[in-house]
């Protein structure tokens, strides 16, 4: 049933493309932290090479992969079939957060359709990635993408995006600093 690949293979890459649904797991170092799964939606996911992907981060209640990532880099992302066949790909990877300003950012971004809400890119360097056979995944439609964060950002304008980061996206719920809560301090000095 499950197989264990070093790099992504070309099978690999169509069916995460046809793909409108992904999951991403973090956690921090310490045993009392959260372990956190993230579902993530809309166009935001590119595959830069066989062992390399990131992900458009929008704004969110929390800012929990982040901080993660910053603290010990371990993520793992997860695509499942919803329609068609069943199968599951797992990536597993160290992750890395790249904030706007940065020539990163500015290699990365037009790979994107910069959304209402971003907040910063995921990068991910995969050393392992793992199939599996999805027989208990249920079958769903996909219908459409919710328009609701990107017109509430749209809404925020810049200002308020970054009031709402200063407010919720600082640190994570365990109280480990971001990346973005680390730029706003310096920004605010």
């Amino acid at each position: 049933m499950g197989k264990s690949f070093e790099a992504l293979l070309p099978e690999h890459e169509a069916f995460i493309a046809k793909q409108h649904i992904f999951f991403v797991g973090s956690a921090p170092l310490s045993a009392e932290g959260h372990v956190n799964i993230s579902p993530k939606g809309h166009d935001v996911l590119r595959i830069l090479s066989a062992n390399q992907v990131a992900y458009l981060d929008l704004t969110g209640s929390g800012n929990e992969t982040s901080a993660h990532l910053a603290e010990n880099g371990r993520i793992t992302i997860m695509f499942m079939a919803i329609e068609g066949p069943p199968k599951i790909i797992r990536l597993y990877g160290k992750g890395r957060v790249i904030l706007s300003g940065s020539d990163e950012w500015d290699r990365l971004a037009p790979k994107f359709e910069l959304l209402p809400g971003v907040r910063q890119i995921m990068v991910v360097d995969i050393h392992e990635v793992k199939s599996s056979c999805g027989f208990s995944v249920p079958f769903y439609t996909y219908e459409g993408e919710r328009n609701t964060l990107q017109n509430w950002a749209a809404k925020q304008g810049d200002e308020g995006l970054h009031a709402y980061w200063q407010k919720k996206n600082m640190t994570s719920m365990d109280g480990l600093p971001t990346p973005i809560g680390e730029k706003l301090s310096t920004d605010n000095m």
